[in-house]
């Protein structure tokens, strides 16, 4: 069991923060104001989010089994190190998706179409770093397709001038996280040719692009929060959320990667600030 438990990096439970945080925003902002969230959409995204994660993981180690036995921070993953047969790979794989879709037939009609478009996003991610210099922007249009789920669960359509904005926020969040968390394979990722927006962007200009993506993050924060007619609460949790970007871009050292693991391990903390202020910011408006 355990090598398949390190291919969905069940050991490894950052990445299912990350993807677990914007469904939950997406279903805190379409509760009815002075309510919470629905508790069983959000047991849903919550299952769903940890095998669609793992099933992601899967995906990757199988594009990517060739390239990782050349990086160090990789080259003991179970496909890679041959623990896991690539056959059994894609048959791990197709157990993964049919208990995503399990858990989606769940949801209504909209839903369900909606979180089938995202399939072929999650296939195809990892295929990114080989066609174009901004990987980390086509991950955060895929990890944070949740937002759009967590809203259309609970009404059964999409109401684009509020949950854009939100959707639009999460992404600029992943260029942030996942640009400091690539400045750590920058040099295996050249030499093999790869590509990401840590080698794009470069040391020089890394943090002042990243300082705009985090305004970028931050206004559409705001925005919901008008746009939904959220509290006050909202503000202070989006203030917190400012203040953690900039220590991430202040403190952050872009060739150290234990200090680069660790401002990308703090982010699973601003998902949360962020939930809880749409959270109390409906609930009190």
């Amino acid at each position: 069991m355990q090598p398949y438990l390190r291919l969905a990096r069940v050991d490894k439970p950052i990445g299912t923060y990350l993807l677990l945080w914007p469904g939950y925003w997406g279903l805190a902002l379409a509760a009815a104001p002075g309510t919470l969230p629905d508790w069983g959409l959000l047991t849903a995204v919550g299952v769903g989010t940890v095998v669609m994660r793992s099933a992601g993981c899967t995906v990757n180690d199988l594009w990517d089994r060739d390239i990782d036995k050349n990086v160090e921070r990789t080259k003991n993953r179970p496909i890679t190190s041959g623990e896991i047969s690539v056959t059994s790979g894609v048959v791990f794989l197709g157990a993964q998706l049919l208990a995503g879709l399990g858990v989606l037939v769940q949801l209504n009609e909209y839903s369900i179409y909606l979180g089938m478009a995202s399939v072929p996003l999650v296939l195809t991610y990892p295929l990114m770093k080989r066609w174009t210099n901004y990987p980390q922007l086509f991950l955060g249009v895929t990890f944070n397709w949740g937002v759009l789920m967590g809203w259309a669960a609970t009404h059964g359509s999409c109401d684009w001038p509020v949950i854009l904005p939100l959707y639009t926020s999460a992404v600029a969040w992943t260029m942030v996280y996942d640009t400091l968390y690539a400045h750590q394979d920058k040099k295996d990722d050249a030499r093999l040719g790869l590509h990401s927006t840590a080698l794009t962007f470069g040391e020089d200009r890394t943090k002042p692009i990243l300082a705009g993506f985090s305004a970028v993050m931050i206004g559409g924060l705001l925005v919901t929060g008008v746009q939904a007619d959220l509290a006050w609460p909202f503000n202070v949790g989006t203030g917190l959320t400012a203040c953690s970007l900039l220590w991430q871009l202040g403190t952050a050292e872009l060739n150290n990667p234990v200090n680069l693991a660790a401002r990308f391990e703090s982010n699973k903390w601003v998902g949360g600030v962020v939930f809880g202020s749409i959270v109390a910011g409906r609930y009190f408006c």
